[in-house]
């Protein structure tokens, strides 16, 4: 009989029904008026007045009609940069002791985003109430005596002048609460091994002492670690070594383009939960089996506005222009592409994460991430969301029969016009024209901006196959291997003509 696990999920039963329903515009309200509140003395709190945006009545009004959007660049130039400079109390209370590094899709140098103690338990307490959550999941009891198995960066973080510096998954694992140090695999030691292949080489080593129930962690680097247990102790699949393997947490990037791979490596169905952490907060978590929506964290130390998506807003290096409208919780609809803007106890202020999101219930607060501001390829008009990018992909993978875990694509100019050039990562052997022509077709029929497009300046969809390993090198020699790091959907024309001459010296 299994009376921890009972215990426990009976513990989480009891806590989900207690917590009730809850109000997510409300919790809004109050978490911009704590955060205004405390940092009212800061350098930034009183460049923009806080104290008297405190006592105004359209608090949030004026609020965005007071202070500007900053991307990353703007507020390190403006404001973060002091702290580097020794300076305290510039966007938040103090100084941070911790800096997340994150390179994004875009670029190999690292942004440092400060994060706050009440950043790191913010996200502590946004992890606690995804575990509540899995009260709505229909997990047996011993689920919850089975460890959980977290592939992130490296917790062995950099000490750098007076602070830490990492990965959001590597400083946020080097804080798990003691309680749950026994559940958490593959263990401190074995965290801190910065070099990737290594790490899950030690992964694969010691795979057969853990009996492994949840998996999480970016999908691409999960399959990697997988694909190496499997080959290290010779197994057809997976749940062959850890046979109550029942969960798999995504998150990142979109799960839809690695299922077929992903499931190929199990020996029976996962439920598979997505959640939205961020090197700037964890935003946002599957509460529920019925959607694969996610609920935003809007009780939390974040504080979030919607900018409606419309290409004019969105300015030639991917920031936003200082006129675009920004909606609060209570103004959204569903249907509608917005850009994610936040604010948070870490003192980023209506700061453009760089994701594009789509309601799919108010009410709850759930969400779908489309894409990334940088990343909507509309040099022609097609005006294509990778979401859109994503579906299309997938109607290929079931069409054809075949894995596509991996891809890329660039609206590149060739001497007739412009082409969608796709380069797909499979070990499939596939016959590029007739790949690209379902490609053509199935966006035609989803996107409208995308047909007229297809009519005028865009000529047509090029496909190149290559090996998804690929793909993993270009991140190892870009990037780095494993981690928060994400392959860039679509490039320009400047960075795709450095990934084909990478391509090519790999051929």
């Amino acid at each position: 009989m299994n009376i921890i696990g009972n215990f426990i999920k009976g513990v989480i039963n009891v806590t989900d029904k207690i917590t009730g329903e809850d109000n997510p515009v409300q919790d809004q309200q109050e978490i911009l008026k704590t955060l205004l509140e405390t940092a009212k003395d800061t350098a930034f709190g009183k460049a923009y007045k806080f104290d008297e945006m405190l006592n105004d009545e359209h608090m949030q009004q004026t609020f965005k009609n007071r202070v500007p959007y900053f991307d990353y660049n703007q507020i390190n130039d403006q404001w973060w940069q002091k702290l580097h400079e020794g300076q305290t109390d510039v966007t938040w209370p103090g100084r941070p002791d911790y800096y997340a590094l994150s390179s994004g899709t875009t670029g190999k140098s690292s942004k440092r985003i400060p994060v706050t103690n009440e950043m790191i338990d913010a996200i502590r307490q946004a992890g606690i109430k995804q575990v509540l959550a899995l009260s709505n999941f229909d997990l047996p009891a011993d689920f919850f005596e089975t460890g959980i198995l977290m592939l992130g960066s490296s917790t062995d973080l950099v000490e750098h002048n007076d602070h830490l510096e990492g990965e959001i998954s590597g400083i946020s694992a080097s804080n798990i609460p003691s309680w749950f140090s026994g559940y958490y695999k593959p263990g401190k030691e074995i965290a801190q091994i910065d070099d990737w292949d290594e790490r899950v080489a030690k992964i694969a080593e010691k795979a057969a002492d853990w009996d492994i129930g949840a998996l999480s962690g970016i999908p691409s680097w999960i399959e990697l670690m997988l694909k190496e247990v499997i080959k290290k102790h010779k197994l057809n699949n997976i749940h062959e070594i850890w046979p109550n393997l029942k969960v798999y947490t995504s998150g990142g990037v979109a799960f839809g383009p690695y299922e077929k791979s992903f499931n190929a490596l199990m020996g029976k169905p996962v439920t598979v939960i997505d959640t939205y952490l961020a090197s700037e907060g964890f935003i946002a978590f599957q509460a529920r089996p019925e959607t694969d929506a996610m609920k935003l964290v809007t009780d939390n130390g974040i504080y979030f506005e919607f900018v409606p998506f419309d290409p004019d807003y969105i300015l030639e290096d991917g920031s936003l222009a200082q006129n675009a409208p920004s909606l609060s919780l209570s103004e959204v609809r569903t249907g509608q592409n917005y850009v994610l803007i936040i604010s948070t106890v870490s003192g980023a202020w209506r700061y453009l994460i760089g994701d594009t999101i789509e309601f799919t219930d108010v009410e709850r607060a759930e969400i779908k991430i489309t894409g990334r501001t940088k990343f909507f390829l509309n040099t022609v008009g097609s005006q294509l969301s990778v979401n859109k990018l994503d579906d299309a992909l997938q109607e290929v993978m079931h069409t054809f029969d075949i894995e596509i875990p991996e891809y890329t694509l660039c609206a590149k100019k060739y001497k007739d016009g412009f082409y969608h050039t796709w380069y797909l990562g499979t070990t499939a052997t596939i016959d590029p024209k007739k790949v690209a022509k379902k490609l053509d077709d199935s966006l035609k029929e989803a996107n409208k901006n995308y047909t007229v497009a297809r009519s005028k300046a865009l000529k047509g969809v090029k496909v190149f196959i290559v090996e998804p390993e690929i793909f993993y090198e270009w991140n190892d020699v870009n990037k780095k291997k494993g981690g928060q790091v994400k392959m860039e959907r679509v490039m320009n024309e400047e960075k795709f003509a450095q990934w084909e001459d990478f391509v090519d010296k790999q051929s």
